[in-house]
């Protein structure tokens, strides 16, 4: 198994470059805000790890709201920051990025304060400048997009074939249309047309860091429980005189910021999430925000790895990171369907999911023990996430047109392929995935 990471590499935007800079990054574009994958400057396509990326200009457009707090928003100046999620080691890649799209990387960088073209080596710099987040989220850890575009090629000369011989063989004849479809499913591997490629050993060392937290956090957590017991009270108490005190921001997102951000979305069955803003003022909330984002990673990573987020099952990769000495905090996420959508799933399905992860930030709807009301009140929350959100400039998708149910279904296919049905029953289910 190959797991997965990421990276996001961050700069200052040179005063008087933004315009400049947005016009270089519109370039690289083939529909509004969606990368050409053969674009010179960084050709997303020629990297088969890659599975996503973006370029984004982070603004701090809400950063006004933490008045209400009592509080003097934070000098912010405009933030270029390039991240993706990918198949294996970090370095490894940004190693092949610096190789591949040298070039086109330092025109873009040169626009933010401390790079030269000339006078800085890429790689070193991409490195002192890439921020690790503070809880990710993979959709199906392993899952590598190698494995996705031939099991996506598997599924669709199988759909191909099967509607070629189903009229000779007979829908009831299931077995001879199994044997069929997985001849040729050999002749086609024969041809070289068709690749199912076995899993790379997973590295030794990656599995046992992955064991170590697996059980690690467990097991710190039960030393902990003494103390986490006699401060919950306390905690509890706070909390609740903070969630009464916090002001009530129902402000609603300008038509011009939405038709900003509409103009984005939609072009494929996915879409990109990139929202912005400030941490809620206090060691307190910065503390409960760090935890409950401790705590998320770890289900992220042992729990919700193969294809779901509590009842969720249309994200790929998600992630936040905190920005700006832990005052400010950035999420991103990749989705599919529309937005609406992916406000509504989350909004019915898992509100206080949101309302644990979010709710410590400025602007969220108040909550009531940090997991009642909150996202459950819609229209403001609504209002709060799109005010929140900042448009992308450039987004990469390795496979176009595919949701994150076709991958786990393909990925059924090829099990089926390769591991022979026992009974009819179990030959019709896969069958039906065809």
């Amino acid at each position: 198994m190959t797991p997965q990471s990421t990276f996001m590499i961050t700069a200052t935007v040179r005063a008087g470059e933004l315009k400049n800079l947005r016009t270089l990054l519109v370039s690289m574009n083939k529909a509004p805000g969606h990368a050409d994958p053969d674009h010179n400057l960084v050709p997303f396509g020629r990297f088969d790890c890659l599975h996503f990326a973006r370029f984004v200009i982070i603004e701090a457009i809400t950063a006004q709201e933490i008045k209400e707090f009592g509080e003097k928003p934070r000098p912010w100046r405009p933030t270029l920051a390039f991240l993706g999620d990918l198949d294996g080691d970090r370095d490894s890649f940004l190693a092949e990025l610096a190789e591949h799209a040298g070039p086109g990387l330092k025109k873009i960088f040169s626009y933010c304060e401390g790079f030269s073209e000339e006078n800085y080596n890429l790689l070193e710099w991409m490195k002192e400048n890439n921020i690790s987040p503070k809880a990710n989220y993979i959709n199906w850890i392993g899952r590598t997009v190698k494995q996705v575009h031939e099991e996506a090629a598997l599924h669709k000369s199988l759909s191909t074939y099967l509607q070629e011989i189903v009229g000779e063989v007979g829908r009831e004849n299931i077995r001879l249309l199994r044997q069929k479809l997985l001849s040729h499913v050999e002749m086609e591997k024969h041809k070289d047309k068709l690749a199912l490629t076995p899993p790379e050993p997973t590295s030794t060392e990656w599995e046992i860091r992955n064991l170590m937290h697996k059980i690690g956090v467990p097991l710190l957590l039960l030393l902990l429980s003494p103390l986490l017991l006699i401060i919950a009270p306390f905690f509890a108490l706070r909390l609740r005189m903070l969630e009464r005190s916090d002001p009530e921001l129902f402000i609603r997102p300008s038509r011009e910021h939405i038709q900003q951000l509409t103009a984005q979305e939609d072009w494929d069955v996915s879409n990109q999430y990139s929202v912005f803003g400030d941490v809620k003022p206090g060691f307190f909330r910065l503390l409960t925000f760090k935890f409950i984002l401790f705590l998320t990673d770890y289900a992220a990573r042992h729990v919700y790895n193969h294809g779901f987020l509590g009842r969720i099952k249309t994200i790929h990769f998600a992630r936040w990171i905190f920005m700006d000495k832990n005052h400010k905090v950035f999420f991103a996420s990749n989705y599919d369907g529309s937005h609406e959508s992916y406000m509504d799933d989350f909004i019915n399905k898992v509100d206080w999911g949101l309302n644990l992860t979010f709710s410590n930030a400025v602007g969220y709807p108040t909550t009531r023990w940090l997991i009642k009301e909150g996202a459950q009140r819609e229209q403001p929350f609504k209002y709060t996430q799109r005010r929140h959100q900042i448009p992308t400039e450039v987004w990469y998708k390795a496979y176009p047109d595919l949701t994150a149910t076709d991958l786990a279904r393909n990925s059924r296919i090829r099990q089926g392929v390769e591991i022979r049905q026992s009974n009819d029953e179990e030959i019709c289910k896969w069958l039906s995935l065809i």
